[in-house]
């Protein structure tokens, strides 16, 4: 009975650091794999068409400690840039939207007339470009979702 009892436990103990590692390594995996930011040269020359700037709310409904975002997006013809950082985390999205959303029930419920414009693999400054297809001016807001978590990251708008 006393040998049951101890293999219970060693058995829970182990499961639950499994459990943890197992966690703390979908969070940092992201973190390493990300490539260094963009050169402030190459982000200078993007910024020099800039048609629109949405700056984050540091007030977002679905945005947390673990989700969340702070920066600006310059957005022209052919690249929406990114100032600042984003929480880390796996196979976020950057979508563009007719509507200024802040929660995850809206960004389902609106998903489908989204259009999606690119994977981030960087958590401080980068450049997306947008396809030939996407028409910046159909769209007021930028969104960044992570599509593994089905998680509500940040949103800013850059038109009313």
């Amino acid at each position: 009975m006393k040998y049951i009892k101890r293999i219970t436990l060693l058995a829970i103990s182990h499961l639950v650091v499994a459990v943890f590692a197992f966690l703390l390594g979908i969070y940092s995996l992201p973190i390493f794999m990300a490539p260094a930011d963009i050169s402030s040269g190459a982000l200078a020359l993007s910024i020099k068409n800039t048609r629109y700037l949405a700056t984050i709310a540091d007030d977002l409904t679905d945005s947390d400690w673990l989700h969340w975002g702070k920066g600006t997006f310059s957005i022209g013809d052919d690249y929406i840039v990114f100032q600042g950082a984003l929480a880390p985390g796996p196979d976020y999205r950057l979508y563009l939207s007719q509507k200024f959303i802040e929660t995850e029930s809206e960004f389902i419920q609106l998903k489908s007339s989204m259009v999606e414009v690119g994977k981030i693999k960087s958590f401080g400054h980068y450049v997306l470009p947008l396809g030939n297809d996407i028409n910046v001016e159909k769209y007021n807001s930028v969104v960044i979702w992570c599509e593994a978590f089905n998680q509500f990251i940040t949103a800013a708008q850059f038109k009313n």
